[in-house]
């Protein structure tokens, strides 16, 4: 005779029984408005270059940039994010190209929001270290270092120009101490108040930047460790939140994101703007790698990372995937 009462009273696999079943409970949505492109125009190609070290990625010429940009709002992307890539012979100790109306990032947001107007939000990174001959994010002092306050007064001429070129966010990324509020008084006071700001929150010193060092044509020797946080660190972070959210921060984000989840999870509790993951070069290009040798699904490990982002409390991502897979959740 059996004994039903052997068995599970609770049984969670009726609730996976089929892909409409676990569609319909699933507590986790990828949509495409929640993604972010991160792209790279370079001055002075007549075609795109691929980017090595991070395979299906390249540096755009402006042109190719506008399809780029066109492509995003055909798949219902939300943004953007320009990095641009002055000639080398464009560098200079304080990225005067970054404050050049002419200088290609400038153009660039121009092109980008002359394509797509306001159908896309065109958002512009806000760091030196494209346009710097050293490749640090700041200004440098007599012996090298860092100079942070010095570097805030570049950033404020950055802020202006690229508001001027149309950018609708802005996303500072150098770590400079007191950068978020230094940004927006320079906006304010060209009255460009409407311009939103994309704090770069928790920006951790991580290997996983390499690939992107290549998509930049960066020129840094040594590293970012003075002004980037340290990835032992998380009441550092929380600090950081609150002096970017004091100083006039509309959105947050954690950079980068697979790594630091438990900070993302964390930030997102801890307040009530948006808040943003950036899926970082690193990330990208182990999943390529692995995927061209056959080792993982690409498609399913991508979803699957970009779930877990979100899952942690991403409201957005910028992710170098952000087009291909809006087109495949929609």
């Amino acid at each position: 005779m059996t004994t039903y009462g052997s068995f599970p009273g609770a049984r969670p696999r009726r609730l996976r029984t089929t892909p409409v079943m676990r569609r319909m409970v699933a507590e986790t949505r990828l949509h495409p408005a929640d993604l972010i492109l991160p792209a790279f125009v370079r001055e002075g190609i007549d075609e795109p270059v691929p980017i090595a070290a991070m395979p299906g990625v390249v540096q755009h010429t402006r042109d190719s940039l506008k399809k780029a940009a066109a492509d995003a709002v055909a798949a219902g992307i939300s943004g953007i994010m320009l990095y641009g890539v002055p000639e080398e012979s464009k560098k200079d100790a304080v990225g005067t190209a970054g404050t050049d109306p002419d200088g290609i990032l400038q153009v660039a947001l121009r092109d980008v929001r002359a394509e797509v107007g306001d159908e896309l939000l065109v958002m512009s990174d806000l760091c030196l270290d494209e346009t710097t001959d050293h490749g640090h994010c700041g200004v440098l002092d007599a012996e090298g270092r860092v100079d942070n306050d010095a570097t805030l007064e570049r950033y404020a001429e950055m802020a202006q120009v690229q508001a001027d070129a149309g950018a609708h966010v802005l996303g500072p990324s150098g770590m400079m101490d007191g950068q978020i509020g230094v940004v927006r008084d320079a906006l304010d006071q060209i009255g460009r108040e409407d311009v939103a700001l994309l704090a770069y929150t928790a920006k951790y010193s991580s290997a996983f930047y390499g690939p992107f060092r290549e998509a930049v044509g960066s020129s840094l020797k040594g590293d970012r460790k003075t002004y980037q946080q340290d990835p032992a660190n998380f009441r550092e972070s929380m600090r950081e939140l609150a002096l970017d959210l004091e100083e006039g921060a509309d959105m947050v984000m954690v950079k980068p994101a697979g790594p630091y989840l438990d900070i993302l999870a964390k930030v997102a509790d801890a307040v009530d703007v948006p808040v943003a993951a950036y899926q970082i070069s690193g990330e990208y290009s182990m999943i390529e790698a692995a995927a061209e040798k056959g080792w993982i699904d690409r498609e399913k490990a991508i979803l699957e990372t970009l779930t877990g982002i979100k899952r942690a409390g991403a409201r957005n991502i910028l992710t170098y995937w952000a087009t291909e897979v809006a087109q495949l959740l929609r």
